[in-house]
């Protein structure tokens, strides 16, 4: 069953989906259907992340963050257009935005990466990173699998519609810093740390970040706080899911505001999942998701086509 958090964002039990009864699995479907048709928010209980795993790899990701400059920017290789490897500060702007985001960040991609796939990079500085963002890669590949069967059935799609679509799929662990600003005066105007973006992939997992900031814009155009609670993470949909569903499943607005004037001295660290598929998917809105109440409102696309468009609107590719 499904309970509302303060906030409002719906919270669902991942193994009644799993491991319940019938009426449970009917239940889990119907109610994220509902929270990805309204909000494109919802708390995942039983995720398959463990809290010494999650301790772990946040060790490996601030120690990482916290190596000199000159040491970082051994790890960032403009070819890669921000896909593997270390992003540094300054280089990814939102759409429609002007000033970039203040944060920097790591991407960890597919451990066994197919044909025409770029490989990882790992620090070789930090001992346990390699291990540390593999393994949380990996869960969160298989979570999210479990999720798109969810989501398919309630899409009235076979269950193992996304099956295919997925394996092997360009999906990204982004290790995410948002840095200490020792002279708030001195930020540029209107760069926050993240700006009002949607995610570009089918759908993003996201455990609980090291501090508050991240908000949410409801449909009344009301931004909210949200906050996943110790034992949760945070699933929402991205473009690439809204594009194939016609925005019946819809890719919600978020944005990290910036904290107060003496927080902002301090960092911020999260770490999101983009469930990617392959390259070749065909984004195409589905059939049934078109309607004469609701008529086709995207051109038909790849995902890799879709990707890079996004890329280059964030300045990440030119």
């Amino acid at each position: 069953m499904s309970t509302a958090l303060p906030d409002g964002i719906p919270s669902l039990d991942l193994s009644d989906f799993t491991d319940g009864t019938p009426e449970q699995k009917r239940e889990f479907v119907a109610g994220i259907g509902h929270a990805f048709n309204t909000i494109g928010f919802v708390a995942i209980k039983n995720h398959g992340l463990d809290e010494k795993l999650r301790g772990d790899l946040y060790d490996s990701v601030r120690s990482f963050f916290s190596l000199p400059e000159p040491v970082k920017k051994k790890y960032e290789f403009p070819h890669l257009f921000g896909q593997r490897g270390y992003v540094s500060k300054g280089k990814e702007t939102a759409k429609g935005f002007k000033v970039a985001d203040l944060k920097e960040f790591y991407h960890i991609g597919q451990p066994d990466p197919a044909e025409n796939m770029a490989a990882n990079i790992f620090p070789e500085e930090i001992a346990d990173f390699e291990k540390d963002t593999v393994r949380v890669y990996k869960t969160f590949e298989q979570t999210g699998k479990i999720l798109l069967r969810a989501i398919a059935l309630y899409l009235d799609l076979p269950e193992d519609y996304f099956e295919a679509k997925v394996a092997n799929g360009d999906s990204i662990l982004r290790a995410l810093h948002y840095f200490p600003i020792e002279d708030p005066d001195a930020v540029p105007e209107g760069a926050v740390r993240a700006a009002a973006h949607g995610d570009i992939n089918l759908i993003t997992l996201l455990m609980g970040a090291s501090a508050e900031g991240l908000e949410v814009l409801r449909r009344d155009g009301k931004w909210i706080a949200i906050t996943a609670l110790p034992d949760q993470i945070v699933v929402n949909v991205g473009d690439m899911l809204d594009r194939l569903t016609n925005h019946k499943l819809k890719s919600t607005i978020h944005r990290v505001v910036n904290p107060s004037r003496e927080k902002m001295k301090t960092s911020r660290y999260s770490v999101p999942f983009f469930m990617h598929p392959r390259p070749d998917m065909d984004l195409s809105c589905l059939e049934s998701c078109v309607t004469a109440d609701s008529p086709k409102l995207y051109t038909d696309m790849t995902a890799g086509g879709f990707l890079d468009e996004r890329l280059r609107e964030l300045g990440l590719k030119k």
